[in-house]
């Protein structure tokens, strides 16, 4: 059944209050305290320090990989360029592709063969290789981008990891009243365990479906956030081999994890959903009022300020700081959504986004500077600059980020559709 519905009259304001810790608690507050022996909230050892060791793990096996022998082994993204020129520079004096690069524009155009994405110049071969630089063809889900009734999205694998983790849901319906409604669904692969990429995705269509079935009911936004949270859950579930098996001390699965975060926003009313440590920020068109973060991180990091045991410097400095302790998979003991609904006193933006962002924009201030002024009516172009934002500060983690105006745009909300 879920939580009561909120009072409609709770208001985000623009003077100082950040996220609430729960639905009926608009003002600032801490996570409610943490019973050490409930084993839920027992940390994730496949999440601390994953990172570094994955990353070493791939280096090494490109260091390993014999490109010399066979082009078509070499590490994704690059392969020997097939008219000599380097992978990075200037092509060799005399090469073809330094004699006549228009040339080979033209015969790109007349044979209609797909434009590199990394040089821009050169064909994208049959093989799915760049016939001037040697570049591979970016798979699809590489880098993504959809725009759906004025809301947006971007994600991008970035610069470090070998595929994207990250997935994400749009969709658009109308109210029982005829108002239009918007929703988007961020959710985070958890890199260590088992079909991440296929976690993130199944979680954020089915809550994608499941807000769309909801609220053109006239079901409560913030009832329909938890109902599809827990969809989502189950949908995640549903991966691992044996379910049953996730707790099982002798027996234990590294089974398929996501984080999620979703926004809702229509009636008036902002309504966000989490579990896990991807983040949604509330940032007014009035840029002279202070922006906020109206999610709290279930992370190692919380739970110590939230204790009390740590100062939040303390513990974000900490190693095990980002470790999770909260995410949708078989092996998570019980999943709590956390969702609030809020009545905001002017348009602005909602900006849900994964960890891959945030970690380069980490307050409300630093995400609101980065936020392009226009977002309210080019949100594609916002969310753009905002991958680019933490592209450009290094890309160590897959990047996505949903910009979401406020209130509900009303272009193409008239029916219930969606895309993903």
């Amino acid at each position: 059944m879920g939580p009561p519905p909120p009072d409609p009259q709770t208001r985000l304001p623009y003077g100082d209050a950040p996220a609430p810790s729960g639905p009926a608690a608009p003002e600032r507050s801490a996570p409610p305290p943490i019973d050490p022996r409930v084993p839920r909230y027992a940390l994730d050892p496949r999440v601390a320090g994953y990172e570094p060791t994955a990353d070493a793990a791939i280096g090494a096996a490109a260091r390993a990989t014999p490109e010399a022998e066979d082009p078509a082994a070499a590490p994704e993204g690059s392969r020997t360029p097939t008219h000599g020129t380097p992978a990075h520079g200037t092509p060799p004096q005399g090469s073809p592709a330094h004699r006549a690069p228009a040339r080979s524009a033209l015969s790109r155009l007349a044979r209609n063969s797909p434009v590199c994405a990394v040089c821009h110049s050169g064909a994208v071969d049959p093989h799915g290789y760049c016939d001037r630089c040697g570049h591979a063809r970016p798979r699809e889900r590489d880098h993504l981008e959809r725009e759906l009734a004025g809301i947006a999205a971007v994600s991008d694998r970035g610069h470090r990891h070998h595929r994207n983790e990250d997935f994400f849901a749009l969709r658009a319906t109308a109210l029982p009243d005829g108002s239009p409604a918007v929703a988007a669904v961020v959710c985070d692969g958890v890199s260590s365990a088992t079909r991440p990429d296929e976690a993130s995705m199944v979680a954020s269509e089915a809550a994608g479906e499941a807000l769309l079935a909801s609220l053109p009911r006239g079901i409560h936004p913030q009832q329909a956030m938890h109902e599809a949270v827990l969809v989502a859950s189950a949908t995640v579930d549903a991966l691992a081999a044996d379910p049953s098996l996730a707790h099982h001390e002798h027996h234990q699965q590294n089974a398929p994890a996501c984080t999620f975060v979703g926004v809702v926003v229509g009636g008036g009313l902002l309504t966000v959903g989490w579990v896990g440590d991807s983040r949604a920020y509330w940032i007014p068109d009035d840029r002279t009022a202070p922006p906020v973060r109206l999610t709290e991180d279930d992370s190692w990091a919380a739970q110590m300020v939230a204790n009390n045991l740590m100062s939040e410097a303390e513990a974000n400095a900490d190693q095990r700081a980002h470790a999770i302790t909260g995410w949708l998979g078989a092996d998570a003991y019980e999943v709590e959504p956390h969702t609030a609904t809020f009545k905001p006193d002017g348009p602005g933006v909602v900006v849900v986004c994964t960890d891959g962002l945030w970690n380069y924009a980490e307050t409300a201030e630093r995400m609101a500077a980065a936020l392009p002024y226009d977002a309210p009516v080019r949100p594609l172009d916002a969310a753009r600059a905002l991958v680019a934002h933490a592209l450009d500060g290094g890309g160590h983690d897959n990047v996505t980020v949903a910009v979401v105006p406020f209130p509900a745009p009303s272009t193409g909300a008239g029916s219930p559709h969606g895309a993903s």
